[in-house]
C-alpha cells in the first residue's frame, strides 16, 4: 500500500497516516492479518518519529482497527461483521480514489487542486453563516434564519471569519447595521445584507391594549428590550405601562401566564411558558426573508472559492 505524508500540511502526521491506513483496510489493500511496517521502519522512510508512528498504531489498535502481537509487532485486523465504521469513511474513500486515479493518470497536485478549487466555486452553498457581532441577537437572527428557510444556519462573530474552516460551503448574510465590520473582516466583499424590522411594523395589525393593560417585553438581548420600550412609547403606549424581562436573571417567567400581552423575539417564544401566548418581534424583514428564500430558491447563492456568496 503506498502512502503519502505531507510535513507541510495543516492536517497533522498523526492523522494523515492513520487515516490512509483505515482507508487502506476498508479498501482492501491492507488485508486481515497482514503485518504493518515496524514504526522505526515507517520513520525512516518518512524522515518523521518513531512516537508519532507509534501513536498512530497504537490509536488505531484502541479502535479496534489493528491488533498488537507481543514480539511480532502490528497486524490488520479481522473487522467484525457488525462493526460500526466512521460514517466519514464513504466520502474519505470517494476522495482517496480520486486522488489515486489522477495520480496515476499523470496530473500534479497542482492541477487537482486547481481543478477542485475551480468545481468547488461552482456548487451552492449546503448552509448559511450569519455573522453578527452581539451573541445575543446572533442567536436570536440564526432562530429567525431557520425557522423561515430550508437550510441550515449557523452564527459567527465577525472575528471568526478570519477562521478558514468556518466560511466554505456557506451563504454569507448579515444585517445592514454590521456591514462595514462585516465587509472589512470577510476575505472578499460578498456578503448578503439584511435589513431590519421595525416593532411598529410588527403591530401595526394589533389592537392597541387598554390602557390598564401592562405589556411585557421579554429578551436576553438587552438593546431588543430597550428597542422595545422605546417604540412602544413612539407608538402611544403609557411606559408605566411598559414592564421589561430580563431573561438572563433568574424569575423572568414569574407571572407570565397571567398576563395577556407578551412581546417577545423569536428565539424567546420558545422558552416561554407553555399558556403564553406571546406577539413575536421578527428583526428581519419579510422583505429581505423573501429576498433570502428566492436567492437560494434559484441559485443565485452561490459559494466562491473561499466560501463566501457572491456579492450583494
Amino acid at each position: 500500500m503506498k502512502l503519502w505524508l505531507s510535513k507541510g500540511s495543516e492536517v497533522s502526521l498523526h492523522e494523515q497516516l492513520t487515516l490512509q491506513l483505515v482507508l487502506g483496510i476498508v479498501s482492501g489493500d491492507l488485508q486481515p492479518g497482514e503485518r504493518l511496517p515496524s514504526t522505526q521502519q515507517l520513520a525512516r522512510r518518512f524522515d518523521i518519529h518513531p512516537n508519532t508512528a507509534r501513536a498512530a498504531y497504537r490509536d488505531l489498535t484502541k479502535k479496534g482497527w489493528l491488533e498488537w502481537r507481543p514480539g511480532s509487532g502490528f497486524y490488520v485486523k479481522t473487522l467484525n461483521a457488525e462493526a460500526k465504521l466512521d460514517p466519514g469513511l464513504d466520502l474519505d474513500r470517494l476522495i482517496s480514489t480520486f486522488f489515486q486515479l489522477a495520480r496515476d493518470r499523470g496530473h500534479t497536485l497542482s492541477e487537482i487542486r486547481s481543478r477542485v478549487t475551480r468545481w468547488f466555486s461552482y456548487q451552492p452553498p449546503d448552509h448559511i453563516v450569519l455573522i453578527e457581532p452581539e451573541p445575543e441577537l446572533r442567536e436570536i437572527l440564526v432562530t429567525e434564519i431557520a425557522m423561515n428557510t430550508s437550510m441550515r444556519v449557523v452564527g459567527i462573530g465577525i472575528d471568526e471569519c478570519s477562521k478558514p474552516q468556518n466560511l466554505p460551503g456557506g451563504f454569507c448574510v448579515a444585517l445592514y447595521d454590521s456591514a462595514r465590520e462585516v465587509q472589512a473582516a470577510l476575505p472578499t466583499d460578498s456578503c448578503m445584507f439584511l435589513h431590519s424590522r421595525s416593532i411598529s411594523k410588527s403591530l401595526e395589525n394589533e389592537l392597541k391594549p387598554d390602557s390598564d393593560t401592562v405589556i411585557i417585553v421579554v429578551s436576553r438581548w438587552p438593546h431588543f428590550l430597550k428597542w422595545a420600550h422605546t417604540t412602544l412609547v413612539a407608538v402611544g403606549i403609557d411606559p408605566l405601562s411598559i414592564e421589561l424581562r430580563d431573561a438572563r436573571k433568574k424569575e423572568w417567567r414569574h407571572g407570565l401566564t397571567a398576563r395577556a400581552f407578551i412581546i417577545t423575539d423569536s428565539l424567546m417564544a420558545h422558552q416561554l411558558p407553555r399558556l403564553c401566548r406571546p406577539r413575536i418581534f421578527q428583526i428581519i424583514s419579510d422583505e429581505s426573508i423573501a429576498e433570502l428564500n428566492n436567492r437560494l430558491q434559484t441559485g443565485y447563492a452561490r459559494t466562491s472559492g473561499n466560501g463566501n456568496s457572491i456579492n450583494d
